[in-house]
């Protein structure tokens, strides 16, 4: 392969990180990617005395990096909001992300009438960036929904929710969680929040 080759090589890829940096929902992935793209575009624009483009990608790297400092600095606040299952609240939230409820967990129906169910909010920033559907059966709780809403899926609710506050939990007596999952990104999720698996599509998780 001859320079000029491995010079469009690195524009290609480089177009092809600010492209996906753009379908990210998560905005330190976004700054991320779009951060080796601009990098690879700066490389790209210097190599082949394209300075415009050298010139604008360092620019743009520069804005990638300053977010990125200020995403890594903020220190975020969470607490937990306990809400009536019956609420109208709830239901609003449920209706506006059901498309994307459905997109992780499609076989989530809900039913606020069903009996013993636990529901909260996990707030981040006084964001209700989360939402946690439970029906408690004895010690063991069935997790109906474990959600983070678009720009809040980082991981950091559900380690909130798991670890940090594990005692919510243990005070409505749970002891155990089981969930179900189909979709390849909630079975990573639950993997990775310390879930395992007991049978098929089914993973619990000791509180």
């Amino acid at each position: 392969m001859d320079a000029q080759s491995v010079y469009e090589l690195i524009g290609y890829l480089a177009s092809v990180l600010v492209a996906i940096s753009l379908t990210m929902r998560s905005i330190l992935r976004l700054r991320l990617i779009n951060l080796l793209g601009a990098l690879l575009f700066t490389v790209y624009g210097v190599v082949l005395g394209l300075w415009p483009v050298a010139a604008v990608n360092a620019f743009i790297m520069g804005v990638d990096i300053y977010y990125l400092w200020q995403l890594l600095r903020q220190q975020d606040a969470f607490d937990i909001l306990e809400v009536n299952p019956q609420g109208a609240y709830i239901r609003r939230f449920l209706d506006f992300y059901a498309d994307e409820i459905a997109r992780f967990q499609p076989d989530f129906r809900y039913d606020p009438k069903t009996p013993d169910l636990i529901a909260f909010f996990v707030l981040r920033n006084m964001v209700p960036a989360g939402l946690f559907i439970a029906r408690k059966n004895g010690e063991t709780a069935d997790v109906l929904l474990d959600f983070a809403i678009p720009g809040y899926r980082d991981f950091r609710i559900g380690r909130y929710l798991y670890d940090a506050r594990a005692d919510l939990l243990r005070a409505y007596g749970i002891r155990r969680l089981r969930a179900r999952a189909h979709v390849p990104e909630h079975i990573a999720y639950l993997k990775r929040m310390g879930y395992r698996p007991l049978e098929d599509r089914v993973f619990v998780r000791e509180v």
